[in-house]
């Protein structure tokens, strides 16, 4: 079990990310610290925010983007392939279950995530779907589709 993080000074929470409402200028608009790294967080004006910075499934999606071009980099420079840019594109929707073919999930709404890779560079048809395939396994992929447990604890 990872260590509880100390409210008063969050620099020495190693490991831990700090997310904080700002204050303003909406209700909505949050500051996140990621080591040294100041991030804003914030919802759209149509879900009543001042979108003064990106929505927490925006960050969700960039985690998945981010974490899918550095797996296909990574795989690419080890094969020495000829991949020049990975560009990741990706949307996040909510459907009905029940128009879910192939979901477990029967009743309700189920999120699904539409993620298109475009590879640039002079790949083959089986460089690139070998690539696919390995964007199948980035870390965040297979953390988004592993057992999530999130265990909330109130602090002092």
């Amino acid at each position: 079990m990872a260590p509880e993080p100390q409210a008063t000074n969050p620099a020495t929470s190693v490991g831990w990310v700090v997310v904080e409402e700002a204050g303003a200028p909406g209700r909505f608009a949050n500051t996140a610290r990621v080591g040294r790294h100041r991030l804003t967080a914030d919802e759209p004006f149509a879900q009543g925010g001042t979108d003064t910075g990106p929505s927490p499934y925006d960050y969700l999606l960039v985690a998945l983007g981010s974490c899918t071009a550095m797996t296909l980099r990574l795989y690419a420079d080890l094969k020495k392939w000829p991949l020049e840019k990975v560009e990741v594109r990706l949307k996040h929707d909510k459907i009905h279950a029940a128009d879910c073919a192939d979901c477990e999930t029967r009743e309700g709404k189920v999120d699904v995530i539409a993620r298109n890779i475009v590879l640039s560079g002079p790949l083959d048809q089986e460089q690139k779907a070998r690539l696919v395939e390995i964007a199948e396994r980035c870390p965040v992929h297979r953390t988004l589709q592993s057992e999530i447990r999130v265990e909330t604890r109130l602090e002092a």
